[in-house]
């Protein structure tokens, strides 16, 4: 489903992995135009890699797929073989694995000095930690953000609602490096060697605190700062209907228009006053309760207060402003049927006009990927009957 003015168009990717930040990585380059070819084992040597459900990941759409036993020496010299025809190489295993098989760096360069080669860790290829296991919330845990989240009901940092982690420190963090090793590429022909670390992703998200730590000592913790719920004009509020509302009246003037409008004038130049916080929020609170979220939303939204509502899932799929920008799309499945899904919403990325074809797990383009690379159908064959492809 190729799509004109697509940012990535041309680029070729192989994807070896199935699931985590590597794979929400590939996913945002296909959908910014690039042809991503998922890398998985034969289903015999599968181990225990896991398969995902058919709809995680935007069900795998727009890639296409080769089974390769990476083990053997046959399946190593046939990824490299797809290896010299592409520009970039994601991968996500433990630090030293892809070295081990002899597909890594050092082994892709040699096949293709201008490869992109992007390794993703939870802590990166090298340090003390690089070769422990953890996932999100270990990653959320080092890098900070846990322990500058407000307490949950039992005084502990909350559970987040989205793997920040594995999203943004490491997802995003790995397509903005390869959008920039590609973009030098481009200008001198060379290729790269990509360490991305999802803990350091989560230290660069966090900047701001540790910033201001580093340059002034000062030790931030939950509801140190305005951004972290130290005062009633940044917080969330339950409303008559039990739905609740986030304020994050920063600015005095919309902080004014706030107190103006919910009748609590009095707070207005008291905003960032320490010791009228808990008064504040108790007004607020007061106010908030006399009304239901729809309600408050309706006349605040568009007055310059900064309120908005918190939406679950199911509403935010009926707000108009997503429904206005075309954030969900339709994909299709031989066996599930049609079904929505998250669309292309990025900048740049560029929406489809018919639903996406999703196919079932099983299928590949084996043949046609080793076909193209330069492989012939007997050749293709043997491999296929030795269980090295599939």
């Amino acid at each position: 489903m190729s799509m004109s003015g697509e940012f990535l168009a041309g680029v070729t990717v192989l994807d070896l992995a199935s699931v985590g930040p590597a794979a929400r990585a590939s996913r945002w380059l296909a959908d910014y135009g690039a042809d991503v070819i998922k890398v998985g084992p034969v289903p015999a040597k599968s181990g225990v890699q896991i398969a995902p459900p058919y709809y995680s990941y935007s069900a795998h759409r727009r890639m296409r797929r080769v089974l390769v036993d990476l083990k053997a020496p046959e399946g190593r010299e046939a990824f490299l073989t797809l290896v010299e025809r592409a520009d970039v190489v994601i991968e996500s295993f433990r630090p030293g694995v892809v070295d081990r098989l002899g597909i890594g760096p050092a082994a892709a360069s040699a096949r293709n000095p201008s490869i992109v080669y992007c390794s993703t860790s939870g802590f990166g290829q090298a340090g003390p930690h690089a070769q422990q296991a953890g996932h999100d919330l270990n990653y959320l845990g080092v890098g900070g953000f846990l322990h500058m989240s407000g307490p949950g009901p039992d005084g502990g940092p909350p559970i987040p609602g989205a793997t920040v982690a594995d999203s943004a420190g490491g997802g995003m963090h790995a397509v903005i490096a390869i959008m920039g090793a590609l973009f030098r590429r481009q200008q001198t022909g060379e290729g790269a060697r990509l360490d991305v670390s999802v803990a350091d992703g989560m230290l660069a998200l966090m900047a701001l605190g540790v910033d201001e730590y580093l340059a002034t000592g000062v030790e931030p913790e939950p509801r140190h700062g305005i951004l972290t719920g130290r005062y009633a004009c940044y917080d969330t509020y339950r409303a008559r209907d039990g739905k609740w509302l986030a304020v994050a009246a920063i600015e005095g003037r919309f902080w004014a228009n706030l107190c103006r409008l919910t009748g609590l004038d009095k707070w207005a130049p008291r905003q960032l006053d320490d010791d009228a916080q808990d008064a504040i929020r108790a007004d607020l609170a007061s106010v908030f309760a006399t009304r239901d979220r729809d309600d408050w939303v309706a006349e605040l939204a568009p007055a310059d207060t900064c309120v908005s509502a918190v939406l679950s899932v199911p509403e935010l799929l009926a707000d108009p402003q997503y429904l206005s920008r075309g954030a969900f799309t339709t994909a299709k499945h031989p066996a599930r049927g049609e079904f929505r899904q998250v669309g292309p919403v990025l900048a740049g990325q560029q929406p489809p006009t018919d639903p996406y074809p999703v196919r079932e797990s099983g299928i590949t383009d084996t043949d046609e990927l080793l076909a193209a690379a330069g492989l012939t159908p007997d050749r293709i064959a043997e491999l296929r009957a030795s269980g090295v492809v599939a």
